[in-house]
């Protein structure tokens, strides 16, 4: 079972107003509906409300510190008959469904108790997030983990990293920590699927006449050729430039004109408006 105290973050001496003030502090961040299908946030939320249950009622957390005391107490002195805990116990307000029930011990020295989850968050780069990374992470207990972000990691991805949690009582296994992933946004691409999306600039007479550019990409700057006659919003795709070696880089014309005034290319521009007309809005 997982320890109600180290569940709700609180210690075991703390008042009852305490105990409620980490319940609802902690029931607020993680209920469901601001957290919709995320399984961690709601298993953590079913775990916090059943701890609740047992530390929020004045008779059942008497019964659970009488019968831990119980327990420690046996394991202390090397008892090895008679389990404190009965069938009509713990089980009686941790529910028989055994989510929170007790492994008994072999020898009947108390129960195991399972280490506390360890939640933390990591902000990662675009690019660390698409080709994957190593990073080093101080968790809450300040202890150095050092860290595998596999590719094509997502924004809001969790990471499992099992047994590396809060120590287990009396025996009992380590919890785990789970990483919550931000992936900043990158001033250049965004990610669809497996492909990366991104805006090109290109001027009047790159588009016009045609031209061979240069184009950044996750993977290093490559060539692009923009065929004569372009138009903004014409998208040209470079293959296998996106994710995972699966993935295609999509990159969407935006015609540019010169910043400054150029009279020449007023001129131009009149003279060949003269002779040519075109549409390019529809009748409203």
């Amino acid at each position: 079972m997982m320890d109600p105290y180290a569940t709700l973050q609180v210690g075991r001496d703390a008042s009852s107003d305490e105990i409620k003030r980490s319940y609802r502090k902690l029931a607020k961040e993680l209920h469901p509906d601001l957290h919709p299908n995320n399984p961690v946030s709601a298993r953590r939320f079913n775990d916090i409300t059943a701890a609740y249950d047992v530390l929020g009622d004045d008779a059942k957390r008497r019964q659970y510190d009488n019968q831990q005391a119980a327990a420690e107490a046996a394991a202390r002195t090397g008892r090895g008959g008679g389990n404190p805990f009965d069938d009509d116990g713990l089980d009686s307000f941790f529910g028989r469904s055994r989510s929170w029930g007790f492994k008994r011990d072999p020898a009947g020295s108390g129960p195991k108790l399972r280490g506390a989850d360890i939640y933390q968050s990591l902000t990662i780069s675009f690019t660390e997030a698409a080709a994957g990374a190593k990073k080093r992470l101080v968790i809450k207990d300040q202890r150095i983990l050092d860290i595998n972000i596999p590719p094509l990691t997502q924004d809001n991805q969790t990471l499992r990293l099992k047994g590396q949690g809060g120590i287990g009582g009396n025996g009992g296994p380590a919890g785990d920590v789970f990483v919550e992933i931000t992936v900043e946004p990158h001033p250049l691409f965004t990610r669809r699927d497996n492909d990366i999306l991104m805006t090109l600039p290109v001027t009047l007479p790159e588009a016009v006449l045609g031209a061979t550019v240069t184009v950044p990409t996750i993977h290093g700057m490559v060539s692009l050729k923009v065929p004569k006659g372009s138009n903004t919003d014409t998208v040209l795709r470079l293959r296998g430039k996106g994710l995972g070696g699966v993935g295609d880089q999509l990159v969407t014309l935006k015609i540019v004109l010169p910043t400054a005034k150029d009279g020449e290319l007023t001129e131009l521009v009149e003279q060949w408006s003269k002779r040519h007309s075109y549409s390019v809005r529809p009748k409203y």
